[in-house]
């Protein structure tokens, strides 16, 4: 967690004034544990919430004007709250903007300026959720200090539909409903399509977890992206005739797609389709193993969850590859995947807490030997969603 004592008077140099109505909140980063390229299949993801992510200090101000910095970029400005409209050259602003003008547009009048500056301590592209934590800690700082209900279900929502239609990237649901409802020490089994979830405790005993970013820039996240998706459609049409009410692949059981694969003739969209229907029986199983305590099981499902990523699936890519592969040769580890979209981003592993040294060594050593990148690591504990810390 940041140094609020230290924010405060970075925020004070910024701003001036006093710390009188000066607020601190906070929105988390998320991984997701298991479940990868479900959730646009209507599907169950297995995010958690992560210690780490987004403080916020805000401070009302009397002149209709939103006045953002960040400790993170150079580029801070202000805006009038009647002005407010997607810039490309705003940046990380865009962000917080798209929620006011979210709020704005739902009716919840946000009643005067604010100053806000923002800590993140989520490492851009990496996938752990950095916008979704920026916009959630906005949304629920912003309804709390003008008086609106705070209900963190809708706040996810509003923070998606403020990243699909203002800044333009359509996102699934799954990263603002971790980062607005987590709960520490429990992960969340989520039904993107009705946003049904349970809380599951993860009791980890003397397994951490641990994050490992490849530091790949992720390029081409976005084409694949709507490549995968359009061949998850292509398998949902040619299994129509069998399943004349088939809308999303998540509406399949495994032996039901088992016994009409055949009906999807290219062998590629086949594997996409296989994939989406093992990988959502896998978080069904998972949580069940969690439920029991058996973490050993749980990792075997996080390794087939990576191997069906990579060889069905196709989002790996060498990066990922090799720290996986690096990671499940030291002994502790119970199991290791890629989480997020693939094609670069992060790791997350499961290791016994006298190993984490020797994992984070062996696996940087090996990682950068077979990519010449330099790995970072970062051992988690699962966290609260957005909450007020003063």
């Amino acid at each position: 967690m940041a140094n609020i004592e230290q924010l405060t008077e970075r925020f004070l140099q910024q701003f001036g004034g006093t710390t009188d109505g000066l607020h601190v909140f906070h929105a988390p980063g998320r991984v997701n544990l298991i479940g990868e390229h479900t959730d646009y299949n209507g599907g169950y993801v297995f995010p958690a919430a992560l210690t780490f992510g987004t403080t916020l200090l805000i401070r009302e101000r009397n002149d209709n004007k939103l006045s953002l910095a960040s400790t993170n970029f150079e580029l801070k400005g202000e805006v009038e709250l009647d002005e407010i409209v997607y810039k490309e050259a705003d940046d990380w602003m865009n962000y917080p903007k798209g929620i006011v003008h979210e709020l704005q547009e739902r009716g919840y009048a946000v009643p005067a300026g604010f100053d806000l500056l923002y800590h993140g301590e989520i490492p851009n592209g990496s996938g752990l959720s950095s916008s979704a934590s920026i916009e959630v800690v906005t949304a629920y700082a912003l309804l709390t200090l003008s008086g609106h209900p705070t209900d963190t279900v809708e706040i996810a929502l509003m923070a998606q539909h403020s990243e699909n239609e203002f800044n333009g990237v359509k996102c699934g649901i799954m990263d603002q409903f971790a980062v607005a409802n987590g709960k520490k020490d429990h992960a969340i089994m989520l039904m993107c399509d009705t946003l049904a979830y349970e809380l599951v405790p993860f009791n980890s005993g003397s397994y951490k977890l641990v994050i490992g970013n490849t530091n790949k820039r992720r390029g081409l996240v976005d084409s694949k992206y709507n490549e995968r998706r359009s061949q998850c459609e292509q398998a949902v049409k040619e299994l129509q005739p069998a399943f004349p009410e088939l809308t999303l692949l998540g509406q399949l059981t495994v032996e039901q797609f088992e016994a009409n694969a055949h009906l999807i003739s290219d062998e590629i969209v086949r594997n996409r389709a296989q994939h989406v229907v093992e990988e959502i029986d896998r978080v069904v199983r998972s949580v069940e193993a969690l439920k029991s305590d058996d973490l050993t099981a749980f990792g075997q499902y996080m390794n087939e969850s990576h191997d069906s990523l990579r060889d069905l699936y196709e989002v790996t890519g060498d990066e990922l590859d090799a720290m996986v592969d690096a990671a499940r040769q030291v002994p502790g580890v119970l199991g290791s995947r890629m989480t997020g979209a693939g094609f670069g981003g992060c790791t997350v592993s499961l290791v016994h807490e006298d190993s984490v040294e020797t994992f984070i060594a062996q696996v940087g050593e090996r990682y950068q030997a077979a990519t010449g990148l330099e790995a970072s690591f970062y051992v988690c504990t699962i966290g609260n969603g957005v909450e007020q810390l003063r």
